[in-house]
Order: structure tokens, then C-alpha cells, then sequence
């Protein structure tokens, strides 16, 4: 169980995302927005040269889940929502 509600989280995460992951990210075309946190799940899409590379996986897991779950906490649950699922979230 999250020690945060919601609303706790979404400072730290936009924040982290924004000066760490973002530019990280932009170095190679990326991008990256959060979308939503529900219930402790982050929910983010990555755009930009990110969509349909084949590094993305890694990216999710080496980049943005190491540094929000470093900074943050060891369990949050970071899914990267694909195309036209914005309005799904809950399905994911």
C-alpha cells in the first residue's frame, strides 16, 4: 500500500519528470508526459522519436521507473499509456 495519496505524489512526479527524465529523453527526440496518478499508478505516455522505438521498454524501466522510484519510493507502478488509451486509464 502507497504511504501517499494521489494528490501527494503528483508534485514530486511532475517535478522529477520535468528536470530529470524530460531532458534525459529530449537528448534523443523523446518526450514524456504524466497523465494521470491513480490509486499510486503513474501514468504516463512517452511521445516524440520515443513512439515505436524499439528502446522504449528499457527507457520506461531504466530511465523513468529507476529515477521516480529512487526518488520517491521503491514501489510505485509507472505504466506507459500507448496512443488513444488516454481516456482508458482505468482499463489499463
Amino acid at each position: 500500500m502507497m504511504p501517499f495519496s494521489d494528490e501527494d505524489l503528483r508534485p514530486p512526479v511532475a517535478s522529477i519528470i520535468k528536470t530529470k527524465i524530460a531532458p534525459m529523453l529530449a537528448r534523443d527526440g523523446g518526450a514524456i508526459e504524466l497523465l494521470d496518478i491513480i490509486n499510486g499508478k503513474i501514468f504516463i505516455q512517452l511521445k516524440g522519436a520515443c513512439v515505436g522505438c524499439s528502446a522504449s521498454g528499457s527507457t520506461l524501466k531504466f530511465i523513468v521507473e529507476k529515477e521516480l522510484k529512487s526518488a520517491i519510493h521503491p514501489e510505485l507502478i509507472i505504466i506507459n499509456v500507448p496512443n488513444g488509451m488516454e481516456d482508458k486509464l482505468q482499463e489499463l
